[in-house]
């Protein structure tokens, strides 16, 4: 007897290209949400961070540029972001992805645009008091960019990583001066990429303050989204 498992189904349900984006402020739990879609509906997850991350590992030209300017204090420029991420765009052109952490810029949702279309933007919608109290109780483990919440998603030993029992840190940018500054980065630079979708009819916004209770209400989206283009 094949038992055909939940991810299974929606793999077989797949077979025209589904391409969606999430966004939200930093601390609104995008990675939490993206570990269930990609779960739930086996889309492939393709977050800029572990992107930047590894390109920086492996020094490729593009990784020895972004580590410049970061060590530079720096932000990275749109131009150098968008080859990174339309690189790999590229490669995966056949396949269906979730896309975590751009565009971050409307100037990086048109580069996105002249190369595929979205067919879907999440956008999390949670209070700024909530996102503060969330990212000053953070902890990571930065090799690997797992992120642990000691109020709701602690790790299983305190102050050490699940998979591999390495110390977890808190960021010098999860202070509250710190979080204040980058949720106002955040309105100026990514609100208008929301106007953006928006405007294009694709925009999907789910507010809340737990992700457990905004969870089943994207994943009912999704269900019958998928459904409905198979």
């Amino acid at each position: 007897m094949v038992v055909t498992t939940l991810t299974q189904h929606w793999k077989m349900l797949l077979q025209r290209i589904f391409r969606a984006v999430i966004m939200g402020p930093p601390g609104s739990g995008k990675g939490t949400v993206s570990g269930r879609i990609v779960k739930s509906f086996g889309l492939m997850h393709l977050s800029s961070g572990d992107l930047l991350r590894a390109n920086i590992k492996a020094k490729t030209e593009l990784g020895l540029l972004m580590k410049s300017c970061i060590d530079q204090g720096q932000l990275v420029p749109d131009d150098v972001i968008s080859r990174l991420i339309l690189t790999e765009m590229r490669n995966i052109d056949q396949s269906s992805w979730l896309l975590d952490g751009f565009p971050r810029t409307v100037s990086q949702a048109e580069s996105l645009d002249n190369v595929c279309s979205v067919n879907t933007v999440i956008n999390l919608d949670v209070p700024y008091q909530t996102i503060k109290q969330r990212l000053t109780s953070r902890w990571l483990h930065l090799p690997s960019g797992r992120v642990y919440n000691i109020d709701f998603n602690p790790p299983k030993i305190a102050g050490l990583d699940d998979v591999t029992g390495e110390p977890l840190i808190q960021r010098d940018d999860d202070t509250p001066e710190t979080v204040t500054r980058r949720l106002k980065a955040y309105e100026n630079q990514t609100r208008p990429v929301l106007e953006y979708y928006r405007s294009k009819g694709v925009l999907e916004t789910f507010s809340g303050t737990e992700t457990n209770k905004i969870w089943p209400h994207i994943q009912a989206l999704l269900s019958k989204k998928l459904s409905l283009q198979n």
